[in-house]
């Protein structure tokens, strides 16, 4: 219903000129031996140095999946659009983590009917109080009578399919 409405999707997002050239670099570092492609092990040490995780095996085959056939790696294009998504992605991602921020006033990691109340009455005056009600029960996914982040972001991402 609501946040499905919202559109709450990541927009495009593009590197300004000296994170490009980082990317560009780590790119460099991680393929010591000038093969002018990233191994599977390469890309991995590069994901920890822009993202700071090691990506796990899915991941990892995800991406080695997605690379042309004819080449035994990531080329460089291929890599700075993988960058990019994750960038994107990660900060989208933290939007909305600043979003459940702002509505968790309390700092208690899960939001309330009356944070939600409180919330909407800032944003959103007009809505009815039923509405709000809709749109929390919507959102708490275990009906445990809290919203948590994780049932928070889904609804930001995916909404409600209903017609």
């Amino acid at each position: 219903m609501f946040f499905s409405e919202a559109g709450a999707r990541p927009r495009t997002w593009e590197a300004s000129p000296s994170e490009h050239r980082k990317w560009v670099e780590v790119f460099k570092a991680c393929d010591e031996d000038n093969k002018g492609y990233l191994s599977r092990e390469d890309f991995k040490v590069a994901v920890v140095m822009l993202f700071g995780y090691k990506p796990s095996k899915i991941e990892a085959d995800s991406m080695m999946s997605s690379v042309n056939p004819n080449t035994s790696g990531i080329l460089l294009e291929e890599f700075l659009n993988i960058v990019r998504k994750k960038k994107e992605v990660q900060l989208h991602r933290n939007e909305i983590r600043h979003i459940f921020t702002a509505f968790d006033r309390h700092y208690r990691g899960y939001l309330t009917l009356e944070d939600f109340k409180k919330a909407f009455r800032q944003v959103a005056p007009k809505l009815s109080e039923r509405t709000v009600l809709d749109v929390f029960r919507e959102v708490d996914q275990d009906s445990d009578g809290l919203v948590s982040f994780k049932d928070f972001e889904y609804a930001m991402n995916y909404g409600q399919n209903e017609a």
